[in-house]
């Protein structure tokens, strides 16, 4: 055969890339399981995801009451904690098991518990105590309920504190004696204080990474099942080389993820109000390597896929973990060091990072230099991890059909061997 040039393997390398390419579009778009998890699964979840919190606060939180002092002050306390907006006094007790019983059955979820001393120790110079229960299944209503009761409490001391307190005239003197160090509450980053704008954006994160995961993985098991030899890469000339493979298969990803990635981090927190004061400058220099890193991370994993089903059993069960190692819904500083190694493995981490910090604190491509690194480092190395892979099934493709063609080539001998012999046994 004739030894090509340079420029005649790079075209023939483009025309290959191309070729695997749209063969990958076509499979893509041909797969009912891959288009799901490319296209149905990103548009409609965020959009439901986002739409159960975009209340971001709970108001109103059903609370039953066991009044055992009925005193005026247990009385006061009740109409100042049922006037705000967090909870509503929905149930008045006799005891405290028939409350324990309204949480059980989750009609309630907390109890207020007066002792029947409540306000004879405050007549008497002694401390009261008053009791909250939370329900700390849904960290919202403890928020709500715990918060609510602080504050009346609060209000309730000072008053208390200034009838004790002799020699106020002014309210400026009272205000010396009841807060004699004021404090000014100012939130940053999350200003409502909700719990969506501090979270969704980093589940949109994890959502594209996920979603990404599953359906590279799910082709891959898909080209499995129909090869003949379960190999992951198929018979044919198109498919003779590396870069070629990887770099055709991701060019179909990436197109489908950058318009994915457009709609997560730009159209979904418009359409709810979210926080959103990310650039376009910083959204495509941080989008770029952390698509790219999710693909290659992607394409090295489905190469152990043997079945459809299995990528879906791994990825789903790491969405929750992912989410934690993060950094986003538990401190990263509280996390474990063996964790924290973990956690650089995946390029969700260092995309919810680097997205959080861009889109809700304000920050610039040069503030998350180590997040913007780390994702570039993952792109190069599971890129080189993704060829090496695709090299061995490379191999394993032709070994198999070296394999077919020694198979077909001792048939033929044994046909023709055996024409020989019934010629021979006619004359």
């Amino acid at each position: 055969m004739k030894k090509q040039t340079l420029i005649q393997q790079i075209n023939e390398g483009l025309h290959d890339m191309c070729h695997i390419w749209a063969k990958e579009m076509i499979a893509t778009v041909k797969d009912e399981g891959v288009l799901i998890f490319f296209i149905l699964v990103p548009l409609a979840y965020p959009l439901l995801y986002s739409w159960i919190y975009s209340a971001e606060l709970v108001r109103e939180v059903p609370v039953a009451v066991v009044d055992m002092s009925k005193s005026n002050m247990s009385r006061t306390f009740i109409r100042n904690y049922d006037a705000t907006p967090d909870v509503k006094v929905s149930y008045h007790c006799n005891n405290i098991e028939e409350a324990k019983q309204l949480i059980g059955n989750q009609v309630v979820k907390g109890i207020l518990y007066f002792p029947a001393d409540f306000e004879k120790n405050v007549i008497r110079g002694k401390q009261s105590t008053l009791s909250v229960y939370c329900d700390m299944s849904i960290m919202l209503y403890y928020k709500a309920i715990y918060q609510a009761a602080t504050a009346v409490s609060g209000a309730a001391n000072t008053k208390i504190q200034l009838h004790n307190t002799p020699g106020n005239y002014t309210t400026h003197d009272e205000e010396l004696s009841t807060r004699p160090l004021d404090i000014h509450e100012v939130p940053i980053f999350n200003s409502t204080g909700g719990y969506a704008d501090f979270l969704i954006p980093g589940v949109l994160m994890l959502i594209l990474h996920q979603t990404l995961i599953l359906g590279i993985g799910l082709g891959s098991g898909t080209a499995r099942e129909t090869n003949r030899y379960r190999d992951l890469v198929p018979i044919s000339h198109h498919y003779n080389g590396i870069f070629r493979i990887v770099l055709g298969k991701s060019l179909c990803y990436f197109m489908v993820y950058a318009i994915m990635g457009a709609y997560l981090t730009l159209v979904v927190p418009k359409l709810f109000g979210f926080a959103q004061i990310i650039g376009g400058k910083e959204l495509l220099g941080l989008m770029v390597p952390y698509i790219l890193a999710t693909i290659f991370f992607g394409m090295m994993i489905s190469c152990t896929i043997r079945y459809r089903e299995n990528v879906m059993l791994i990825v789903v069960f790491a969405s929750v973990p992912l989410l934690f190692l993060s950094g986003i819904s538990w401190p990263q500083t509280d996390i474990p060091g063996a964790w924290r190694a973990v956690a650089c493995i995946f390029p969700s981490t260092f995309g919810i990072r680097g997205f959080v910090r861009l889109n809700s604190m304000g920050a610039t491509l040069a503030d998350i230099k180590l997040e913007y690194q780390a994702l570039w480092v993952q792109v190069a190395v599971y890129f080189f991890m993704t060829c090496a892979i695709y090299r061995f099934q490379i191999q394993q493709a032709h070994h198999h059909a070296n394999e077919e063609i020694q198979r077909l080539r001792k048939k033929a001998t044994e046909a023709k061997a055996r024409k020989q012999q019934m010629a021979t046994n006619k004359l």
